[in-house]
């Protein structure tokens, strides 16, 4: 009559499901946290590209829309914002995922000729000398695995750009 014996080395049938399990978690947090913070640099950069393309509009916009220093015309703040959110003056879809138009703001303030010299070009005769519009956004981040129930990250996107206005 033989014996069974049981031995260690040679049952090995379990061995990669056990491993499995041991580095599943690993594994999926890696690859989570790699599409969350694709997703996070994915659309910080949508937010500081439409803020740049916003304050190049801004800046372009008459110096009818900026009477003094800092007074932005509710025209120009409105269309700024349009361009931000939508990449257009009207219509279009939005660019940045969770933006709103309050999330935008455009401000101006005026660079002040250095030494008392008196401006030329563009600014000649501006008492004020050169206005530059800045126009900022700050967006919440809307995670990916929030579709998984994961909310309350808390995370804002915030980009700002600046503009010589030129008045064309």
């Amino acid at each position: 009559m033989k014996r069974a014996r049981l031995s260690l080395r040679r049952e090995c049938g379990g061995t990669a499901a056990a491993e499995m399990a041991l580095v599943l978690p690993l594994l999926l947090t890696i690859m989570f946290g790699s599409l969350e913070l694709g997703n996070y640099f994915m659309n910080e950069h949508t937010l500081v590209k439409a803020v740049r393309d916003g304050a190049r509009f801004a800046a372009r916009q008459s110096f009818a829309n900026y009477p003094d220093c800092s007074t932005v015309s509710t025209t120009a703040r409105d269309s700024t914002r349009n361009v931000v959110m939508n990449g257009a003056l009207a219509g279009g879809s939005i660019i940045t995922p969770n933006i709103e138009s309050g999330d935008i703001d455009v401000t101006t303030s005026c660079a002040a000729d250095a030494g008392g010299e008196t401006m030329s070009g563009i600014y000649a005769g501006r008492a004020n000398g050169a206005q530059i519009v800045t126009v900022s956004a700050t967006v919440a981040y809307r995670p990916v695995v929030s579709a998984f129930g994961f909310t309350g990250i808390g995370l804002n996107l915030n980009a700002a750009s600046q503009a010589a206005v030129t008045g064309i």
